[in-house]
């Protein structure tokens, strides 16, 4: 009888009295167990290699796109965990790219760094508590968006084709506007929001001195309704012209968001603010700390010289738009003795503070 043909016999191994069996255990030569398939997977429209050594580097990538596709599906963000996503994202890729030789890896991994800083900042930005321990304030702009509206009203007191409140208000809204590409829509109702019965006077000045451009007469840009805006232009935004600013598109929309808020404050019309007070709650806003303190900390307020050039007025009349600010609970306190604008912003106004 053949090798192939005769039937095996099965060795019975008898354990003997002292022997402990363990759970599930077989008898006889145990088999190989088959290797397990090294797990692949995708980040950052890459896809992780399966044999990428080493392997704890493959394993966090696959893990890491997995904890990134799962923070999109979050009803409500975690800035504070995407931040540290970043960062674990940052180590990474600058490992991968030690590993490979890939410069586009390290270029991600640079890239991956500098968003897990912007996170943090909108984190600390949008997150930091109210004066008494109150609620966090969801601020309107971030630190480094605040700072480009400062910028912004410093180029429109230096560059405003002429210095009364009026006119400085329409050349700031308007120059928020055309701030990217030189042009920007507005509607009569814009216009009139922002500076009343003047608006259409100030939109002829603005004409006549080649500052603003308009897409027909002064009358048909005061009627153009939302549906159907006016593109106006400002020559001194146009792309061919030096840039005076760098903020991108978002950041464009959110400081003209936070000056339209402002300007347009439901209080400051019913005590009817003039263009004056409007330009002075915009300073104050600017140029106050997270806590709502105004000035720098340290500083002792304002420079209230300043402050009234800016609006246009004389210094010993800041006093009364100050006055003016407290009544509409723009401001919870504010002192202007000693040549300097003290003060704190109301607890409603907080979300405007530009968090110097």
């Amino acid at each position: 009888m053949s090798d192939e043909t005769r039937p095996h016999r099965t060795a019975v191994v008898t354990p003997s009295p002292g022997d402990a069996l363990l759970p599930g255990a077989r008898s006889g030569a145990p088999a190989t167990a088959p290797r397990r398939a090294k797990r692949w997977g995708k980040i950052a429209q890459r896809t992780v290699p399966h044999d990428l050594e080493p392997d704890v580097l493959r394993a966090e990538l696959v893990e890491l796109g997995d904890a990134f596709r799962a923070y999109q599906r979050r009803p409500e963000p975690d800035l504070a965990l995407l931040a540290g996503l970043h960062d674990r994202k940052a180590r990474a890729f600058r490992l991968w790219a030690d590993v490979g030789g890939d410069a586009s890896l390290r270029q991600e991994a640079v890239r991956a760094e500098k968003a897990a800083q912007t996170t943090r900042e909108m984190h600390a930005n949008r997150g930091g508590p109210q004066p008494g321990g109150g609620p966090v304030v969801e601020r309107l702009l971030t630190r480094q968006q605040a700072a480009h509206a400062r910028a912004v009203l410093e180029y429109v007191a230096a560059h405003a084709p002429d210095p009364r409140a009026e006119v400085r208000l329409a050349v700031l809204m308007l120059t928020l506007r055309a701030a990217r590409a030189g042009t920007g829509n507005i509607t009569g109702q814009d216009l009139a929001g922002w500076l009343s019965g003047s608006a259409e006077g100030v939109l002829e000045q603005l004409v006549e001195a080649d500052w603003l451009r308009l897409p027909g007469t002064v009358a048909e840009v005061m009627a153009s309704r939302p549906e159907d805006p006016a593109t106006v232009t400002v020559p001194a935004l146009l792309p061919e012209r030096t840039r005076p600013f760098d903020f991108g598109k978002t950041p464009r929309a959110r400081i003209s968001g936070w000056a339209q808020k402002a300007v347009g404050d439901r209080k400051l019309r019913k005590k009817k603010a003039t263009a004056a007070t409007r330009l002075l709650a915009l300073y104050t806003a600017a140029h106050a700390r997270a806590e709502g303190g105004l000035g720098p900390a340290g500083d002792g307020g304002l420079d209230l010289e300043r402050a009234a050039a800016f609006c246009d007025l004389r210094p010993d009349r800041i006093a009364e738009q100050v006055d003016l600010l407290l009544a509409a609970d723009w401001l919870a306190e504010a002192d202007t003795t000693g040549g300097r604008l003290h003060g704190r912003l109301a607890e409603r106004t907080l979300p405007l503070g530009g968090l110097l």
